[in-house]
């Protein structure tokens, strides 16, 4: 691309390429393309002048001039909008709107004509009383009615310069309330967005792993219990029950089966599918979601929400006022400068800035929240609940022991082991596969279609014979398994406070698994962060043995433990919690932490999590730091006393100018000023930090 350089420092150079050198479809193609390169720092790109503006790391200006030459418009395709280019735009579109605004607004005043901007005055109010008309023409009496009112006041009263004042003030709240709506959605967008690295394809020998990249329209697909659909397409072989919730808000599982379609962003939840893809666009999810949220009451804080509603409600006790005040003056201005005041628009705009504010934060923290509710009832919570295994400890265990029983060799019953796991994303799956390579042990398919039972097991055919691995309670209970008092001796004695994965072919028992699952480093001091944070109970829920639990309770300082728990008794035990009034929160990373999770108060998925715990829970940690729940306790009560602070103000400040202005000490222009700048400045002050990382850093 031919180009010349109008800015030229170290770390920062912009190019000038001509306008509509490239036209406005691939200005994201062109961000992406550069920001791709590991010397590129930011981008900022304008196809209007065909501006790019690079910032790079330092001694790779040469790699930068290269990069940029090698663009070719011609071979640039239209792309889906970047979720980060996406932001950058809203950001600058914002800038750009509001110095427009800031511009049209001292030319207006300082240029034209008083007669000419009269007339402009009198034609730009006709529409804010238009609208206030059909607002009340619908039978609501809100904000909008209550704009209309004191403009129409001002202009009957001949005061142009205030009526436009007021119209510029209410022009840069509706901008600030649009630019805060949109860089919502770009936000959510960004951090709820799930992306599929890899995927498993159906060839005629057998399944390979492939990187999502290389998949393509008409190939098929094979996605097991606990696994995102990465794309859109048509079930071809199988079934499976499948959640929709992000796709139709419907939280039930539905059967689909061959012929069935099915979209990007669902999540298998029990059974195998394969699956013709028809489109590889991961929008659909993303799409959907933001409906979701744009939508849905439920994601607002319960706070936010009611002062909301009270909001709404004092607007027509404004007009009662200025009803009254009319009456008994006869005192027009003092009438007006009642409706030049409202409770709504500064708390409309600050409440929702606030937990935007909160959430981005949170998301620079690593941190993914799905809505204010769930900060709201992370700040008022009084309980975690802890899932044991890749929760509070390693999210990567270790094989340690493999005991051998009936003729098998610890090679033989590893190899069957680690077959039959392969395909499942729990960490003690990865552990028995890992160590299986580390062994230097091929473990090819031998075995028909495996079957997944939630919480307890994998069942298969191996050679014509049964071939079962998972929990005592699953080997020796569910599938009648005899396993000898020597034989658990034995197994009691080499695993220590190891957690044991029972594996049978045919009715005999074929060996034990010992997996050794220590605590994570920063378990026993998160713990203890979240005592100090207020939280009083700390309960561990594990399908592990007693022996093993206690002794990673111990280790962490939690007294309340309970150990060889089910998934449903889980679930049974976070609904007791709540009945006892406790706010739970539920911290898990498996599948089988799935009802527990969607049960609590409010929950939280850990980064290296499953599929279906991650979509499941409202709340992700994508650093896989346990301290990290404290930071988010700590800033969710900081959210909520920032919101509680906001909303006092506005209506102490705001019933302030209503008794200024009843009284005459404020004019209807002055009360219309200080409500509007009041507004911004707490709306601006809404959109500061709330945690002060210098003292995190102490």
């Amino acid at each position: 691309m031919k180009f010349r350089i109008v800015y030229d420092t170290p770390g920062r150079i912009r190019f000038r390429c001509g306008g509509y050198a490239f036209e406005k479809e691939l200005e994201c193609s062109v961000y992406k393309t550069l920001t791709a390169e590991d010397f590129v720092s930011s981008v900022q790109v304008r196809s209007e002048n065909g501006g790019i503006l690079v910032c790079y790391k330092k001694g790779c200006r040469d790699k930068v001039i290269k990069a940029v030459s090698a663009l070719d418009p011609r071979k640039l395709v239209p792309n889906d909008t970047d979720p980060e280019f996406g932001i950058a735009e809203i950001d600058r579109s914002f800038g750009s709107e509001l110095g427009k605004l800031v511009a049209k607004r001292i030319l207006f005043t300082a240029f034209l004509p008083m007669p000419v901007s009269n007339a402009l005055t009198i034609i730009k109010g006709l529409k804010y009383i238009w609208k206030g008309l059909c607002t009340l023409g619908e039978g609501k009496l809100t904000v909008d009615v209550l704009d209309g009112a004191s403009i129409t006041a001002c202009l009957s009263r001949k005061n142009y310069k205030t009526a436009g004042s007021v119209m510029f003030l209410l022009s840069v709240s509706a901008l600030l309330e649009d630019y805060t709506r949109a860089r919502t959605r770009a936000v959510l967008a960004d951090s709820l967005a799930v992306k599929a690295d890899k995927v498993w394809l159906v060839t005629e020998e057998s399944d390979v792993l492939i990187p999502m990249s290389e998949l393509h329209a008409g190939d098929r697909i094979r996605v097991r219990t606990g696994s995102v659909i990465p794309v859109d397409g048509e079930i071809c072989e199988g079934e499976a029950y499948i959640n929709e919730s992000s796709m139709t808000g419907e939280p039930l599982a539905v059967m689909k089966s061959a012929g069935s379609s099915v979209f990007a962003g669902t999540v298998v939840e029990e059974g195998t599918v394969a699956i013709t893809v028809r489109s590889l666009s991961s929008d659909t999810k993303i799409s959907k979601i933001i409906e979701l949220i744009d939508n849905s009451e439920n994601l607002k804080a319960g706070v936010q929400s009611r002062a909301e509603t009270l909001a709404d409600s004092i607007v027509p006790f404004s007009f009662l006022g200025f009803g009254l005040t009319l009456l008994f003056t006869r005192n027009i201005t003092k009438a007006v400068s009642l409706l030049m005041v409202d409770y709504s628009c500064a708390i409309k705009l600050s409440m929702p800035i606030s937990v935007i504010s909160a959430i981005k934060e949170a998301a620079d923290m690593n941190i993914t929240v799905k809505g204010g509710k769930y900060l709201e009832e992370f700040a008022n919570a009084d309980t975690v609940v802890f899932d044991k295994t890749g929760t509070l400890t390693n999210a990567e265990p270790v094989l340690e022991t493999v005991i051998p029983f009936g003729g098998y060799t610890e090679g033989e019953a590893l190899k069957i082991a680690a077959c039959l796991e392969e395909h499942f994303p729990h960490s003690v799956a990865r552990a028995i596969v890992k160590g299986a390579a580390d062994r230097g042990l091929d473990h090819a398919e031998e075995h028909a279609e495996v079957n997944y039972i939630v919480a307890h097991g994998i069942s298969t055919t191996l050679h014509g014979k049964k071939a079962i691995i998972g929990s005592h309670h699953f080997v020796a209970e569910d599938e009648g398994i005899f396993i000898t008092e020597a034989q658990q001796n034995e197994i009691d004695e080499k695993s220590g406070a190891c957690s044991v994965v029972y594996l049978a072919v045919g009715d005999s028992l074929a060996g034990a698994l010992c997996i050794s699952d220590p605590p994570r480093a920063e378990a026993a001091k998160a713990v203890e962060m979240l005592k100090r944070e207020g939280i009083e109970n700390i309960v561990m829920l594990t399908g592990d043995s007693v022996k093993a639990a206690e002794i990673i309770a111990a280790k962490l300082g939690i007294t309340e433990v309970h150990a060889q728990v089910l998934p449903e008794q889980k679930h049974g035990m976070i609904e007791e919690l709540k009945a006892q009034g406790r706010r739970v929160i539920m911290v898990g990373d498996g599948i089988n932490d799935a009802p527990a999770l969607a049960a609590a108060n409010v929950s939280a998925a850990m980064s290296d999590a499953s599929d279906i715990a991650k979509e499941t829970a409202d709340i992700t940690l994508r650093g896989a730091d346990l301290t990290e729940l404290v930071r988010l306790r700590k800033l969710s009560e900081l959210l909520m006393e920032r919101i509680n602070k906001n909303y006092r103000f506005i209506l102490t400040f705001n019933s302030s100018l209503l008794v200024l202005g009843l009284l005459g000490v404020l004019s209807p222009s002055t009360s219309a000023l200080l409500h509007n700048a009041s507004t911004m400045m707490i709306c601006a002050k809404s959109m500061t930090p709330l945690m002060d990382k210098d003292k995190e850093k102490k």
